[in-house]
């Protein structure tokens, strides 16, 4: 029988809401087969069966909200799975015993399958489906710190769980435990007024999507002292050749938008620019320049807003970024995104044009240390050679970080990557 838990499918992601069962009690199940749809803060992910066998026992409804580690399904999969006694009576060994099989009896093998989206790395949360191998001294020791060591990836030999395992991911969990209860302590000195009905309301529950950008968004506000710097960018070279290159754009099958340029630009100026791809470590007080260039690309859902991310933008020409901003674009849309493409962004652009603004204030999206707003691009008259002449005028706004990033620093930012936007061609030649 295997007792399978809601796992962790995603970094960050620790509960969510059960919205279709896809099988009932009794029903045959194959591995890989989707048991049940799942509503999380991020995305809609199908939780896939572990093994083959029969439905025993359903413990969830549809509506439900699970946590990470929850029972939901109970599998008969027609094997005795009863593992050894951990409980019983055992003779110290060191770490040297621990990696002989013979010394401590022969090791155990969990029916228990956890699936995550997260790396494998020692002593944390298994990837890949895999059976998990430990010694009575492990699983003992496990047991006493109050970890899953089915959740465990191990060292030793075949993936065995080592007792250094063991102890990495409970320092693991102290270290997450510690930041989580900074978080919740972070100060946030508002006074919320009471709210007073006089008329008739409808109330209405928003996604879980909702309640993490609400959270996400306080947050950012109360640790990060934002500032802003606001230009102008003369694009009419852009938007002519933007223009001129639609049609082969199409030929190729991609539709050519301003946003593949913007990335390519900023990609260049975060080069000369390090310190606005990084991320500000409060605890050591110390800036994380990253160079690695991961563009986040803020997008309206119907839900509320994702940041799908273009990974190595620096390794891909305007064409294939504009590919990738259009499949990310539709996947948050229709909420078929993968967790991976959500994660691990290094600074991110909102495009406040695409629903015709012509400019605003965004907020930063922790733990980077920038973000890049885009306005709606306008006709405005201009002097040129003490001439007026119409010109295609670009919105931009930056905010920073200003712990790490002085006005002056942004300043000089906007100035590179406006000479980028201003003159197209430099971004084919980079």
């Amino acid at each position: 029988m295997i007792d399978f838990k809601f796992a962790d499918i995603g970094e960050g992601i620790h509960e969510g809401k059960v919205l279709k069962l896809m099988f009932k009690v009794g029903d045959k199940v194959k591995d890989g087969d989707t048991l049940f749809l799942v509503e999380t803060d991020k995305v809609n992910a199908e939780i896939p069966s572990p093994a083959d066998g029969i439905v025993a026992d359903i413990l969830v409804g549809e509506g439900d909200t699970i946590h990470v580690g929850d029972v939901v399904f109970r599998i008969d999969d027609g094997k005795d799975n009863d593992t050894p006694n951990d409980d019983k009576k055992l003779e110290p060994v060191n770490e040297g015993e621990e990696n002989s099989a013979g010394v401590v009896g022969e090791l155990m093998v969990s029916s228990e399958i956890i699936e995550s989206s997260s790396e494998d790395k020692p002593g944390e949360i298994n990837k890949k489906p895999s059976k998990v191998l430990a010694t009575p001294v492990a699983r003992k020791l496990a047991k006493d710190l109050n970890i899953d060591i089915n959740t465990i990836v191990g060292t030793g030999p075949v993936g065995r769980v080592l007792k250094k395992d063991i102890y990495n991911a409970q320092e693991a969990r102290q270290k997450k435990e510690a930041k989580e209860e900074k978080r919740a302590k972070t100060p946030i000195n508002i006074d919320v007024p009471e709210i007073k009905i006089a008329g008739e309301v409808e109330r209405v529950p928003i996604s879980m999507l909702r309640k993490t950008i609400a959270k996400n968004m306080a947050l950012s506000k109360a640790t990060i002292p934002h500032a802003a710097a606001i230009d102008e960018f003369d694009v009419t070279e852009l938007v002519s050749f933007r223009k001129n290159q639609k049609e082969m754009a199409m030929e190729k099958g991609v539709h050519l938008t301003y946003m593949p340029f913007i990335i390519k630009a900023l990609v260049l100026t975060l080069k000369e620019f390090p310190m606005f791809n990084a991320s500000y470590d409060e605890e050591k007080e110390e800036l994380i320049l990253k160079k690695y260039y991961n563009i986040g690309i803020a997008t309206d859902t119907p839900d509320g807003l994702m940041v799908p991310v273009v990974k190595e933008a620096d390794n891909k020409g305007i064409l294939q970024i504009a590919k990738e901003v259009k499949e990310l674009s539709d996947a948050a849309r229709g909420k078929t995104i993968s967790l991976d493409k959500l994660q691990d962004g290094t600074i991110s652009i909102t495009n406040f044009g695409a629903v015709g603004t012509i400019s605003g204030i965004p907020v930063i999206k922790p733990p980077e240390v920038a973000i890049l707003g885009i306005g709606k691009i306008t006709k405005k008259p201009v002097i040129i050679d003490e001439e007026i002449v119409i010109r295609d005028i670009l919105n931009v706004t930056l905010a920073i970080d200003h712990r790490v990033i002085d006005g002056a620093d942004a300043g000089r930012f906007l100035n590179k990557l406006k000479q980028y936007l201003n003159n197209p061609m430099f971004l084919l030649m980079s």
